[in-house]
């Protein structure tokens, strides 16, 4: 099995059956009372995906390193404050923890079963690590991290599973709990993915937002929109492109396509 990724400023070309299929989408939709109870329950979804899947679903994110460069700037002496919004088991800051960077580490996230469960990780130790549950769109963050102290946040996979509605509030609560020139690390799912290609009729809430058989939520970004939130709320966006993944394997015909939305944002100085 190989991965290729490519870097690039253009979105998918859409074949026609990929037209096709973004077309039948829209004869059935979401109704409204379930996108309310999807919202009112969001918590409570990624509670019960936690609860069937434990630490098997998402492997370590062994990569972000190697994308995210800003991650090791061993010219800093001093130890950086480092959050992690919707931190799910661990996958994201146990690899950094094993690396020995220079961080101390937030890590907050909407499920309270996952939180418990990273906490009980035998690499989970609060003299440079601390996990609670907390939910991001709301301003009770502030009451456990104090604003202007956050060097870098990551944002990966979870602005999508975030109603649209409430993403310009929550980038701005993040505004705040960054200091001035603190930084955005941000990687999520991109317009055309193939997974929001492969939704059936019934499972589109609205432009470019589903609903899961689980219950949970994901938003697909193009590149555009997503530099637009983040200067709506006044960040710089640094660099933001869409990475073209291929999976291939020869010897089983496969080659599925991915697309996800990559940037780096800074909170100005």
């Amino acid at each position: 099995m190989a991965e290729i990724e490519e870097f690039t400023c253009l979105t998918k070309q859409l074949s026609i059956e990929d037209k096709t299929r973004l077309e039948h989408q829209n004869t059935r939709l979401v109704t409204d009372y379930k996108a309310q109870l999807l919202e009112k329950d969001a918590r409570k979804y990624w509670d019960l995906f936690y609860k069937r899947n434990e630490t098997r679903f998402f492997k370590d994110r062994h990569w972000t390193t190697r994308e995210f460069t800003d991650l090791l700037d061993f010219e800093c002496a001093t130890k950086r404050t480092l959050l992690e919004v919707g931190c799910g088991v661990g996958n994201f800051i146990f690899p950094l923890i094993e690396e020995k960077l220079n961080f101390y580490i937030i890590a907050c996230d909407l499920s309270p079963r996952a939180v418990e469960i990273l906490q009980k990780n035998p690499l989970y130790n609060e003299e440079y690590v601390r996990a609670f549950h907390t939910d991001i769109t709301t301003e009770d963050v502030l009451d456990k991290i104090e604003p202007n102290s956050v060097d870098i946040v990551t944002l990966i996979f979870v602005l999508s599973a975030i109603h649209p509605d409430k993403f310009l509030s929550t980038l701005k609560i993040i505004y705040k709990l960054l200091k001035p020139g603190g930084i955005v690390l941000f990687r999520d799912y991109g317009l055309y993915d193939m997974a929001q290609l492969r939704f059936k009729a019934g499972h589109k809430i609205s432009d470019n937002f589903y609903m899961r058989q689980d219950g949970t939520r994901s938003y697909y970004f193009s590149v555009e929109f997503l530099s637009k939130i983040f200067l709506e709320s006044n960040f710089e966006v640094v660099s933001a492109t869409y990475v073209h993944r291929r999976t291939i394997n020869k010897k089983e015909n496969i080659d599925v396509p991915r697309v996800f939305v990559q940037a780096k944002i800074r909170k100005p100085v």
